[in-house]
Parts: structure tokens; C-alpha cells; sequence
């Protein structure tokens, strides 16, 4: 393989609706600026997420120009972004909520995978919802980081964990579809976890193309 480099950038404005690739990103010790920034909440102020509402994923969350999140090229906060969101959740009392801090994510502020290890699962992979998927990448190789740093293009990352997987993955983000023996198989031969849980350790500009550097 070549050498490491950065492959792909991901955004999700909008927690558990389809993502935004990007060409570019500033990584801050948040992560991606507006990742996640927006929820959909219940009427009793439950969160609600494509695990069990797998048409969420069918709607589009982009950044607008001021980093505002969109839905489908819509304000987040305009009357039919929450008509559309309440339409695929069937929830009429569901509603879109902006949070802020660390609290916005499942665990850490960054998930990185790998080509070498998507290629090992054999699934497509959005599944696992990365902000980063780095390419060059011999098979398995990520699962030996955790504990270690990334320089990717001006950041550096620290590579916490390899990250607990749930129903997420069994999930088909274009058909929305549920295939069950994708996450039997990171539970049999993964020990349940694929992909990593990374914090930002020093803050820059990130690119597709930007080589990578285990440190």
C-alpha cells in the first residue's frame, strides 16, 4: 500500500441523519466544528436516533456557509426541517434541539477508521459514522493504535480506544435496510469494537489527501 493519507472527511450537523463529506475541516479539540451540534429529541426529551428510526438516515445533514447545520439544504431550525424530521420518526411531538460541549457525542469527539479494516468487514463504510477514514492502511493495523498519536495534515490526534459498535452498523444508509449479521460478526471476531475513538491533541487544518503519520 501507499502511504497513510487522509481518504475521507465526514460532518454530521445533525445527529444520526446521513452526513456531509468534506474536502476540508478544521479539527479543534471539539473536533469538526458543527459535528453533531443538533438532535432530534422526543416529546419527553429522549433522544431519538437511527437505531430505531433507520429513515432518519435519509435525510441530508449539510453545513451552511455560516456552519449552520441544514436538513436537506434547510435551516434546521425552519418549520419543515421538524415537519420532514416528525414525518420519518413519526413522531409529531419529536423536535430539533442545537447542544453544545462535549455532550453532543456518544464518547469521544472524533472517530477515525481505516481502508485495511473497512475492507476486513466488507461493509460500506458509512456504517460506522467516522469523521476521518484514513487510507494506506495494512488490514488490521488500527486496532494496534490506541495509546499512540496521529499527525494527520496540521492536527495530531490521540488514538483512545477502539470504539464499542451497536445497531448502527447493521443499518443499509442508502436503503435503510437492517442486515443483523454485520454486527454479529464485530461481535464474534472483533470483540464487538471497530474503528477508533480519537481525541484532537493539537488543533489545524485537515484535508483529503493530507498525509498521516502514526507517531
Amino acid at each position: 500500500m501507499g502511504a497513510m493519507h487522509v481518504a475521507e472527511l465526514w460532518v454530521y450537523p445533525v445527529k444520526s441523519l446521513a452526513g456531509q463529506r468534506l474536502e476540508r475541516a478544521e479539527l479543534t479539540v471539539d473536533g469538526i466544528p458543527g459535528d453533531r451540534r443538533v438532535q432530534v429529541r422526543d416529546g419527553d426529551d429522549r433522544l431519538v436516533t437511527a437505531r430505531t428510526r433507520h429513515r432518519l438516515l435519509g435525510l441530508r445533514a449539510t453545513l451552511g456557509e455560516g456552519g449552520e447545520a441544514l436538513v436537506d439544504g434547510r435551516p434546521w431550525s425552519a418549520p419543515a426541517s421538524l415537519t420532514a424530521v416528525r414525518e420519518v420518526v413519526a413522531d409529531d411531538a419529536a423536535r430539533l434541539v442545537e447542544v453544545d460541549g462535549p455532550a453532543r457525542f456518544d464518547d469521544t469527539t472524533l472517530l477515525v477508521s481505516t481502508d485495511g479494516a473497512v475492507a476486513a468487514l466488507g461493509v460500506d463504510g458509512r456504517r460506522l459514522r467516522p469523521n476521518i477514514v484514513i487510507g494506506g492502511v495494512e488490514g488490521l493495523a488500527e486496532r494496534g493504535w490506541p495509546g499512540r498519536s496521529l499527525r494527520v495534515g496540521e492536527a495530531v490526534i490521540d488514538v483512545e480506544k477502539v470504539c464499542t459498535r451497536c445497531v448502527m452498523t447493521t443499518i443499509d444508509p442508502d436503503t435503510f435496510g437492517v442486515s443483523p449479521q454485520v454486527l454479529r460478526r464485530i461481535n464474534d471476531e472483533f470483540d464487538g469494537r471497530f474503528a477508533l475513538n480519537c481525541w484532537v491533541a493539537r488543533a489545524g487544518t485537515v484535508a483529503v489527501g493530507d498525509r498521516v503519520e502514526l507517531l
